[in-house]
């Protein structure tokens, strides 16, 4: 009690500054930039509005619910004649605790995001001025200091379009804002304890889980709280605030690295949480299913080839188990390194704020066009057109050769997601960054393992076929998937880079082969410095790879099922209201498992006639490009990439998440499902 009337007395006394203006100061210790998504937004429509606030070192600013003491901001708008603006939005929160209360804070640049409706009889070139004066209260762990500042944003009726960086800003923005969650959690005060029951599904765990509640009256804010997970529930359990709350109850549950969900919880029964540790038992379950996803990997095209080549190397040289025992570690070494890093790059771009998901390298058509330079090397190497110099890169190569055919392997093996792969990435990236560094890991010594196993399991190398004139007929054949290979990245340097940077990428690839060429006729007559036209060769074209840039983006165009449409949220929700069910699938042009699936599954006759009868709208997502708006989207239902097949049924609230791998006939059955 002593606590609340000390919060009161805070409350009260602040509020009356802010208002009255008694204690401003000329110096701010907060920074606030009034922002538009478009300048020249359409009449009639709707354009977001941001205050940008970076406050000074050491000083904090307030969320909605302030917690034990301050008070959140408040604006007051001047507006243009039928222009409104909505309620303002804040981000997650995070916690700061001060001679024992709780505050809700801002310790970082943050941004508040509110929407202004414009009137739609404006004229085209109407001036639209915007005044909005903020009083907030921004505080050091010793001193608060309450302070008023005056915007202005002057914006001009037009068409609505918005620029790159600045649409890039507001997502970032956006991303930091909590998801709202469509099924409601469940409440109840048992004794002096408070319990909250969040549906969540069993396979996405969160990592740092905090209940933010909207107003008090539900729980002691500065008590700790415990989380554990049944299934797809996860319970809070914390202390009771000293006066119970009624009714609905709502709040924002962080769920980790600034992401959260928007919640409402209804009064009901909540079962006393059970013991365990659930965030070490997802970890265990994400890392097996990365190693059995790692493991499927080795069979695709892109890597099968490597690690043939690897293994038949290794017979080949008749060198002691000693040796096979340190090239086997080296491989492995050289697979973790690559997908550990790939995955500490992930993390870090998005801790920055980037909706960057795993094979986020491919979304640049010129790693594209250095991945089509380096098969195709790969390819001609393999059909005996040049030598590799000693030491060799697939045979007698030593620890040195071994690590960088792994490192290789790994690299190469990133668009051929593996159809265990989603949902272990997926959590990865909700998991700490330790757990989830263990859980790339895991991928990677799934692709190490079979290389790992044949130089550790003397009957599997026992098993390998003895030396012969077959191994050079072998590796001729090895070398179709890799031409195979750099067709298909081909194809998808012309679908990110358009037609000129498609002609580029295969300049540069001829211009590379024809080096190799030369090198591989020096090689043949025993000439010296025979790798001089090769090495020019190839840094030319990596210099004519450099200049690929990506297409413009002009409009979608859908392949596929016929009246398939380009997905958005808006269409989404249009199609949802209609009751219509919806197929919804998000893809990637250098998505291997996509491009399978679509062909064998979802454009197909017997897929189109089941949607077609049941009227099932298609939607399509293109995450070739890694547009920010999707990967929120695909994020938001525990992904870390593509692909991702969404099966919306008419009146249920959450879509069914299908699984990485189809069939026609499970597509056709979607409809009848009961």
């Amino acid at each position: 009690m002593v606590r609340q009337a000390v919060r009161a007395a805070l409350f009260i006394l602040v509020t009356l500054l802010v208002g009255s203006g008694a204690l401003a100061q000329p110096a701010r210790h907060v920074a606030l930039t009034l922002v538009a998504e478009s300048d020249r937004p359409a009449a009639g429509s709707e354009v977001a509005l941001a205050f940008a606030a970076v406050p000074q070192p050491g000083w904090h600013g307030y969320w909605r619910n302030p917690g034990d003491a301050g008070v959140p901001t408040r604006v007051t708008w001047t507006l243009p004649a039928g222009a409104r603006a909505g309620e303002l939005d804040y981000p997650v929160p995070s916690r700061l605790l001060i001679a024992g209360l709780m505050n809700y804070v801002y310790e970082r640049p943050w941004a508040l995001l509110t929407t202004l409706r414009l009137p739609v009889e404006l004229a085209p070139g109407t001036r639209l001025p915007l005044v909005a004066k903020l009083d907030y209260l921004v505080c050091t762990a010793e001193i608060c200091v309450p302070e008023t500042q005056t915007l202005t944003l002057d914006l001009t009726v037009g068409d609505g379009a918005i620029d790159p960086a600045r649409r890039a800003a507001f997502d970032g923005w956006r991303r930091a804002l909590p998801r709202p969650l469509s099924t409601p959690a469940t409440w109840q005060r048992a004794g002096d304890r408070f319990r909250l029951a969040v549906p969540f599904p069993a396979d996405a765990p969160a990592s740092g889980v905090w209940f933010y509640p909207a107003s008090g009256g539900a729980i002691d804010y500065a008590a700790p709280q415990t989380v554990t997970r049944d299934g797809d529930t996860l319970t809070v359990e914390t202390k009771a605030a000293a006066e119970p709350a009624t009714g609905e109850i709502a709040g924002v549950l962080a769920t980790g690295d600034g992401g959260g969900l928007a919640l409402s919880a209804r009064p009901g029964a909540v079962a006393a949480p059970r013991g365990g540790d659930a965030m070490l038992a997802t970890a265990l379950v994400a890392f097996a299913g990365a190693v059995l996803g790692g493991l499927l990997l080795n069979v695709m095209p892109c890597v099968f080839p490597i690690l043939s080549l690897k293994a038949l190397g290794l017979a080949r040289s008749g060198e002691s188990a000693a040796h096979a025992r340190r090239e086997a570690l080296a491989y492995t070494a050289g697979v973790l390194l690559v997908c550990v890093g790939l995955g500490a790059g992930l993390l870090a771009l998005r801790a920055a704020g980037s909706s960057a998901g795993w094979a986020f390298q491919l979304q640049d058509p010129r790693v594209i066009g250095a991945l089509l330079l380096l098969v195709t090397a790969i390819a001609l190497n393999l059909a005996g057109l040049f030598e590799l110099p000693t030491p060799r890169f697939a045979a007698k190569s030593g620890a040195a050769g071994a690590f960088a055919t792994g490192a290789l392997a790994a690299f190469v093996a990133t668009p051929c997601t593996g159809p265990f792969m989603g949902a272990a990435l997926g959590a990865a990236l909700v998991l700490p960054a330790a757990a989830a560094l263990a859980v790339f890991a895991g991928l990677g010594l799934g692709i190490a393992l079979p290389f790992l196993l044949i130089g550790f399991v003397p009957a599997l190398r026992a098993r390998l076929p003895r030396p012969g004139a077959w191994m050079t007929r072998l590796r001729r054949i090895l070398s179709l998937p890799m031409w195979l290979t750099a067709l298909a990245l081909a194809w998808v340097l012309g679908r990110q880079a358009g037609v000129d940077g498609m002609t580029l990428g295969l300049a540069a690839t001829l211009l590379a082969a024809v080096g190799l060429w030369w090198t591989g006729l020096r090689q043949h007559a025993g000439r010296g410095a025979a790798w001089w036209p090769a090495g020019v060769a190839l840094l030319l074209a990596l210099g004519g790879v450099a200049l690929v840039r990506p297409a413009a983006s002009g409009a979608s165009a859908v392949a596929g099922l016929p009246g398939a449409e380009p997905f958005s949220e808006a269409r989404l929700a249009a199609l949802r209201a209609e009751g219509r069910p919806v197929f919804t699938y998000f893809t990637a042009d250098w998505c291997l498992t996509c491009k399978v699936n679509e062909k064998a599954a979802i454009e197909t006759a017997t897929t189109a006639a089941a949607f077609k009868q049941s009227k099932v709208a298609v939607l399509v997502g293109d995450w070739t490009d890694g547009d920010p708006v999707l990967g929120r989207f695909i994020e938001a239902h525990n992904r870390a990439g593509v692909p991702l097949y969404l099966w919306y049924k008419p009146g249920a609230g959450a879509p069914r998440v299908l699984p990485q791998v189809l069939t026609s006939g499970m597509l056709a059955a979607l409809p009848t499902e009961r």
